[in-house]
């Protein structure tokens, strides 16, 4: 599977959404059957790089200093090449945060 880029050129897919989904939610710590996830095959471009990427969105439900209930939105990304995570964006507040049980 290949993917036509911006730039003109193609980028090949070699992981599926499926893959790509399980190593973001190993690398974020989010379970898809309880929350709600999505992945979509997106175009990231760096300073001088352009590459096919999956987006992984997620919500986790966390405890902020222990005791307030919130949920947060956590974002990976994952190269379609070649596996890699990326990138792993959470809110400023996630160290101050606990996963809830």
């Amino acid at each position: 599977l290949r993917v036509y880029l911006s730039n003109g050129k193609y980028s090949d897919v070699r992981i599926l959404p499926a893959e790509a989904s399980l190593k973001a939610q190993e690398k974020l710590k989010v379970k898809c059957e309880e929350m709600n996830c999505t992945i979509e095959l997106k175009e990231k471009k760096d300073k001088l790089k352009v590459r096919a990427v999956y987006e992984f969105k997620a919500q986790k439900n966390v405890k902020l200093f222990g005791f307030i209930k919130k949920s947060m939105n956590v974002k990976a990304e994952v190269d379609a090449e070649t596996g890699e995570v990326i990138s792993v964006n959470k809110p400023w507040w996630a160290k101050l945060s606990k996963e809830q049980k």
